[in-house]
């Protein structure tokens, strides 16, 4: 069956042909009916998007064309960069999409107007970029997700040291993906294809201050010197040598303003190496006076002063960093030393005034170890102790807190009223030694306290005891020169002299009367630590302090002291001595 030729409007009147200058010359109204002859259907012959021929097609079969093989292409990732990374895009989450209808629009003839049929019969289709159409809050929302892990901050460029050896970090640009510009960019590669392509995305570059330049130049000039071999220092005649990888432990490089790596020594973290620190730590920190004994009522010197010697962080900086530049024998140096002059020494021990013996005092008790090495130990504290003019001496800083950490140990002490054991049990024999040669030197007290309770050993009203914390002997040098205190102690005594220049002739003592006296009682106690006591009774006495000189008394100052009875104390097991259902009598607590 023949196809049905569609029937052509009979024309009347056509305009002639004529040839002028070889040239074929047809009316508009022939070129107008011969465009429309050519124009068989909707899409021109020859017409493609993106290699699909769509010439020829209605605009229907055109469409269901197109979105088969649109629909493969808009689905496939876009690979993107970042800066120097690399990612990928789904343009269907990202909201990009093909556009069919307005794309046909594009590749459909115009219709039979005059102009579109004439132009028909000059062209033959040609190829059609689809149109794409973006949502660009889905573009946005997608893209700032991209950027959570593409974006990078910017490095310097760094220097470090590890175990002697020089480490480098080499910088890199930081990359910030500017998400509206990336909406717009991304139009094109979906639009045309992109297989096998990346698409660099725009983003804000922040260059590193520290170039690899920079790195280079650092590691050349001092890193590599820095750690070539170890610096060797002297400091108060004590050698020591430090190895690169000591230094490098406490080396940094950091970025100045101009983007230049500085060196940077921790040196206080270098001075507490085992290296450097047992070497320092070898000098006599802190200066020792002269020492002072009597011969006779006359102070002498019996061994020279020393000075101390102090090495602080900076001086030990400022010796180390110019050596780490050198080489071979030049890696030495000196580092400055502080010296600490002594307070007395034997040039100056008489101008000063400690010519002669103020006083001294002598304790006696009995032998006991703990009593011997906390006594000991005090008097090692105290000994060589130098009060200048109007300076108050503190036995409690001077001496410092019983605890084993400081030397002492457990010994008898009084709490609440009886013996119990506690740290540092006996330097109250010390105490009632310093108080009574500061009696009898004459200076001022400031804070005393005698026992609770009267120990037979001290004298009446003339003895002291201290308490960490709560109790201290103190006293003013006010004899107008300065004061040396000797101490030294045996297993069974302690001295203590005051060496200075008399204010007065001779200082004695006075003793009054025991008044209000107390009769002790009697008490059972069960606890562990209990210590057996003795019963004593209790009093008040003034003790005066008479001042002499120029064989005429002066003045006399009045010690009042209160004692508690000494209550017996019985220990027991616990239960001896009780019947079932006694406690002790007049409402005492088992202590």
């Amino acid at each position: 069956m023949r196809p049905r030729i569609p029937s052509v409007p009979r024309i009347t009147s056509l305009p002639p042909v004529a040839l002028a200058g070889g040239a074929l010359t047809v009316g508009i109204g022939g070129l107008y009916l011969a465009g429309l002859l050519v124009a068989g259907g909707e899409i021109e012959a020859g017409t493609t998007v993106r290699g699909v021929d769509l010439g020829g097609l209605t605009r229907e079969e055109a469409a269901h064309k197109l979105e088969r093989h649109l629909a493969r292409a808009g689905s496939q990732e876009l690979a993107v960069k970042v800066g120097d990374r690399r990612g990928t895009v789904d343009p269907r989450q990202a909201g990009y999409t093909f556009d069919i209808p307005a794309t046909l629009d594009r590749a459909a003839s115009a219709g039979a107007d005059p102009v579109s049929a004439i132009g028909g019969l000059f062209r033959s289709g040609g190829d059609i970029e689809p149109v794409v159409s973006v949502d660009e809050d889905k573009a946005r929302a997608t893209l700032g997700k991209l950027a959570k892990t593409a974006d990078q901050k910017v490095r310097d460029g760094a220097v470090s040291f590890d175990d002697g050896r020089v480490e480098q970090v080499d910088p890199h640009s930081g990359y910030a993906l500017d998400v509206d510009a990336a909406v717009g960019t991304l139009r094109d590669p979906f639009q045309h294809g992109s297989a096998g392509s990346v698409t660099v995305l725009p983003a804000r570059e922040t260059k590193p201050k520290v170039t690899a330049e920079e790195v280079r130049r650092a590691v050349r000039d001092f890193a590599r010197p820095a750690m070539s071999a170890p610096v060797t220092l002297t400091a108060g005649g004590e050698r020591f040598t430090i190895t690169p990888d000591v230094l490098g432990e406490h080396l940094t490089m950091r970025p100045d303003g101009d983007g230049r790596l500085a060196p940077e020594l921790d040196s206080k973290g270098l001075r507490a190496e085992p290296a450097v620190a047992d070497a320092l730590n070898d000098l006599p920190a802190t200066p020792r006076n002269a020492r002072l004994g009597l011969d006779g009522d006359k102070a002498v010197v019996t061994a020279d002063a020393r000075a101390g010697m102090k090495v602080d962080d900076k001086a030990l900086g400022k010796a180390v960093m110019p050596l780490l530049t050198k080489d071979g024998s030049d890696r030495k140096g000196e580092v400055d030393t502080r010296r600490i002059q002594p307070e007395v020494t034997r040039e100056n021990a008489a101008r000063l005034g400690l010519t002669e013996k103020l006083s001294s005092f002598t304790v006696n008790f009995e032998p006991a170890a703990y009593r011997t090495t906390n006594v000991g130990r005090a008097v090692d504290l105290i000994n060589g102790s130098v009060v200048q003019p109007n300076e108050t001496w503190s036995f409690n800083r001077t001496v410092g807190e019983r605890t084993e950490a400081n030397g002492f140990v457990d010994g008898i002490m009084i709490y609440d009223d009886q013996y119990a054991k506690a740290p540092g049990g006996g330097v109250s024999a010390v105490a009632t030694t310093v108080f009574n040669a500061m009696f009898f030197a004459g200076v001022k007290p400031v804070e005393h306290g005698a026992h609770s309770f009267y120990i037979e050993r001290y004298p009446e009203g003339r003895e002291a005891t201290v308490a960490w914390g709560s109790l201290d002997l103190r006293f003013t040098n006010d004899t107008g020169k300065a004061i040396y205190i000797q101490a030294e102690s045996t297993d069974t005594s302690v001295t203590v002299n005051f060496l200075g220049t008399k204010k007065y002739d001779e200082i004695t003592s006075v003793k009054g009367p025991r008044t209000n006296v107390q009769e002790p009682e009697t008490k059972v106690s069960t606890d562990e630590q209990c210590v057996p006591q003795t019963p004593l009774e209790g009093f008040d006495v003034t003790v005066e302090r008479v001042f002499r000189d120029g064989g005429r008394e002066v003045k006399r100052e009045p010690f009042r002291t209160h004692y508690a009875p000494r209550n017996e104390i019985v220990c027991e097991e616990p239960g001896e001595g009780l019947l079932p259902g006694q406690g002790l009598l007049q409402g005492e607590d088992l202590l």
